[in-house]
């Protein structure tokens, strides 16, 4: 009988896309196995495509989280899983795990559950180890110590839609960030608008980003540039910067995008170091970070509201010359 997998990852859009890894390397081991994932809900669109996934899976974490937790819970239980790999840390992912009635169930040690798991494995930031890598250790037992790169699958129809866009040479920016202090301060981006002037410019971001986008747009002297806010999807935007000369990100879901289509990717940390080990992996990528002796700088794993300093210069002495 071929093994089920089930993995878990119900955290952030960037989170899944690097959990997509896992997919990979099960799927090139056990081919006739049946691979689900379970994601919360909003993330689901990011697995579309995928043909190394039997079903996905999804938990409503937005209302009636509680009562939705265990009806998912039970759904899961229901289907016997094999394998339950789960990379979330967090207590109620633990519990989805824990009662999944799975024979085999990995996890990290920083869950609060992770007694109830039948293996646990280390996860330490800063050691040394990309994200991917630290995810593959629960499942390198079951295929092998080789990592394998996440991977999005846009379809036709998303190619589709930004052909259109790509009749000339265009790099794509994706400026936004949840975090203030993850985001490039908005002059950079629009110094560094104003150095491409050989380039087609998109701006790309979520609906709720259009007016930090636009305020970019209209603060830069470059002829060509289009805000896409909210009018691409998840993959839409992969596809278009699949073929862009260069796809400038901040540390957030955008790179890992570009990670996952092989897309060549500049990346800025400014709050947050790449030594985390969130930084792209695209065959063409490279980081950009301040050169100032910041005592105060990474401030955190995640970004913040606002500079705990009142400077916020670990963004702002980022040189984007010569990039």
């Amino acid at each position: 009988m071929n093994p089920t997998f089930l993995i878990i990852q119900t955290a952030f859009i960037g989170d899944v896309v690097l959990a997509t890894a896992l997919v990979e390397k099960l799927s090139s081991v056990y081919k006739d196995s049946k691979i689900d994932f379970l994601v919360r809900k909003g993330n689901e669109k990011l697995l579309e495509n995928n043909p190394n996934l039997n079903e996905v899976l999804i938990w409503e974490k937005s209302k009636n989280k509680y009562s939705n937790l265990i009806a998912t819970t039970k759904t899961i239980r229901n289907k016997n899983y094999h394998y339950v790999i789960n990379l979330q840390r967090f207590a109620s992912s633990g519990i989805i795990a824990g009662f999944s009635n799975a024979k085999n169930i990995y996890g990290f040690k920083k869950n609060p559950l992770s007694f109830l798991f039948t293996k646990t494995f280390e996860h330490k930031i800063g050691d040394g180890k990309h994200e991917v890598e630290r995810n593959h250790q629960l499942i390198e037992a079951l295929t092998n110590h080789e990592v394998s790169k996440p991977k999005l699958y846009p379809s036709t129809n998303d190619f589709e839609k930004v052909k259109p866009l790509k009749t000339e040479k265009y790099i794509t920016l994706s400026p936004a960030s949840v975090w203030f202090t993850k985001a490039l301060p908005k002059e950079k981006w629009i110094a560094l608008i104003d150095l491409k002037t050989d380039f087609k410019i998109y701006l790309l971001g979520g609906g709720n980003d259009f007016e930090l986008l636009q305020e970019i747009k209209t603060g830069s002297k470059h002829a060509k540039i289009e805000n896409l806010a909210g009018k691409l999807s998840f993959l839409q935007s992969a596809a278009l910067m699949k073929d862009a000369a260069m796809n400038y990100v901040n540390d957030s879901a955008p790179l890992h995008f570009a990670t996952a289509i092989d897309a060549p990717t500049t990346a800025f940390f400014c709050s947050t170091t790449p030594k985390f080990g969130f930084g792209p992996l695209s065959n063409n990528s490279k980081t950009i970070e301040s050169k100032e002796p910041l005592s105060c700088k990474p401030c955190g794993l995640h970004g913040k509201r606002a500079c705990p300093e009142g400077h916020f210069k670990c963004g702002k002495t980022i040189d984007i010359s010569g990039i």
